[in-house]
């Protein structure tokens, strides 16, 4: 069913939907093409962060089944059946594939909604199309992307090819399970490689069901597997494993530099990492549009609950309009984003994704309080709801660049306003964190938004717009928020190796 279809579901169409999901869920693990239980038989529960409920008990992974799962890809790259398979088929496949995601939307829209709470309307009208336009982005760099013939002497000739890495590790995150996985494989798979995929434990259910999508859409078996389990565990076992190639991970700064160790302390692996971010948005008296400033401000923190890397949590103001600014924050923002049951098409925020995760995030704004951030409005969590994981769309004002709230990734709904004055104080506070992921400036003077754009270390940096772009834009960061470039050419690009052949010729 298309997704222009599915879009037009009510909320008791969603419910029905979801119950159906729930008896037919598919817990196995996929290796070599086919369902396969876990090796020693574990199972770990994976939670509706909507309810608290039990959705299904999926199969653990474990280092025997990353084994088994590596042993596959490692057998498929070098038999030849995709590393090798012409260029324009291999597209052929990735177009199937994306066809079919968007085919079998319905079915991947209900388990990515039970398994991490994210409302339905986010997933059929923003998640699904980026995977399958990931997909064929991704495909469509496959004949795209080449070598060089350099210029040597007469009597030589000398080229570079571009040749797939072997077996991909991918270890992905929670919040966008399906989108953040896409980031991940179909770059890989283009470029020719083959993939482990070991998903976050909180949201198992959608990886499974896209590799076996990727399987009837005509891809070999073994090329693309999916491995469920612990993080220290089977998400360990991945990124030591000798046979791979490549790890790739998105997730948090502490675990992003257990990778790197592991790569040392295995084969040298090709490590690529996106580890979040504390990302600015910076309000200068001279913007060009208030209106746009404000949607933007709260748009960037409380969409997806906030559980976002990239997520415009730090709102740095200056002074001439700090209190305007945060006024019609107050006043339109407090009540754009309001949680409630994930499965109706009316809410836009939905839980958090474990009640672990509820109690941190306020955990942390009672930090905010304690020292000293004013808060303006929410700060808890809505007890019509309980016992789901929610939070308030949350608002501390009047927030100092020192406090925890502005140094560590809340990772939840909670905006910290930050005054300033002048352009040099609000680069030295954009500045001043471990991250570097994304940040926004917002002025009508160019100048100053070059100069702004040079100074800001960031990756990505958006003038007087917040997370705009298409697949001509890399997504990474800068300092501790990692190596990758996702989402681009380049990201097809770091899933090959260059090989240069230098060749003697006879002499005339």
């Amino acid at each position: 069913m298309s997704l222009e279809n599915i879009a037009k579901h009510d909320a008791s169409r969603w419910l029905e939907l979801a119950d159906q999901a729930r008896a037919q869920v598919e817990t196995r693990l996929f290796i070599d093409g086919d369902w396969t239980d876990a090796a020693e038989g574990g199972r770990f529960e994976t939670i509706d962060p909507s309810n608290g409920e039990v959705v299904a008990a999926m199969a653990e992974g474990t280092e025997k089944d990353v084994d088994r799962a590596v042993a596959a890809a490692r057998k498929a790259f070098y038999s030849g059946c995709w590393s090798r398979m012409a260029p324009r088929d291999r597209m052929a496949t990735l177009y199937r594939f994306a066809e079919l995601v968007e085919q079998n939307a319905e079915e991947l829209a209900v388990l990515e909604t039970l398994d991490m709470g994210k409302p339905i309307s986010d997933v059929i009208g923003v998640d699904l199309p980026l995977v399958s336009e990931t997909i064929r982005f991704m495909a469509e760099c496959i004949d795209k992307v080449d070598g060089a013939v350099t210029n040597t002497a007469s009597d030589a000739m000398h080229f570079i090819l571009r040749e797939p890495l072997g077996v991909v590790g991918a270890i992905t995150p929670w919040n966008y399970p399906m989108l953040m996985a896409a980031w991940k494989f179909a770059p890989a798979l283009a470029a020719g490689n083959t993939v482990v995929l070991k998903p976050a434990e909180q949201s198992p259910m959608t990886s499974t069901r896209l590799a076996e999508l990727f399987t009837e859409a005509g891809g070999p078996a073994g090329v693309f597997n999916v491995v469920n389990g612990m993080g220290e565990v089977a998400g360990r076992a991945l990124a030591l494993h000798h046979d791979v190639a490549k790890i790739t991970f998105t997730g948090s700064t502490e675990v992003g530099k257990l990778m790197l160790q592991y790569a040392g302390q295995s084969n040298m692996k090709h490590v690529g990492l996106e580890c979040g971010g504390k990302s600015p948005q910076i309000f200068m008296a001279d913007l060009p549009d208030m209106n746009a400033a404000i949607e933007a401000a709260y748009c960037g923190i409380y969409e997806n609950m906030g559980e976002v890397c990239n997520a415009g949590s730090r709102l740095l103001v200056e002074r001439p309009i700090y209190d305007e600014f945060v006024e019609r924050f107050t006043a339109e923002g407090q009540f754009a984003y309001q949680p409630g049951q994930p499965l109706d098409p009316g809410t836009s925020m939905g839980p958090l994704v474990t009640k672990a995760d509820q109690r941190r995030v306020l955990g942390m704004i009672d930090a905010g309080r304690s020292e000293g951030a004013r808060l303006v409005f929410g700060g808890d969590a809505p007890e019509e709801l309980e016992p789901g994981a929610f939070v308030n769309p949350t608002l501390f004002a009047d927030v100092n660049n020192d406090m925890t709230i502005a140094r560590q990734e809340i990772f939840g709904p909670v905006a910290c306003m930050i005054p300033f004055d002048g352009v040099d104080e609000a680069i030295h506070i954009a500045n001043d964190t471990i991250y570097g992921l994304a940040a926004s400036l917002w002025t009508r003077d160019i100048d100053k938004a070059m100069h702004m754009v040079k100074a800001v270390e960031s990756g990505i940096v958006w003038v007087n717009t917040f997370d705009a772009g298409d697949y001509t834009q890399p997504f990474g960061g800068y300092k501790q928020s990692g190596n990758a470039r996702d989402k681009c050419i380049d990201s097809y690009k770091a899933y090959t190796q260059t090989k240069s052949a230098w060749i003697q010729l006879s002499t005339p």
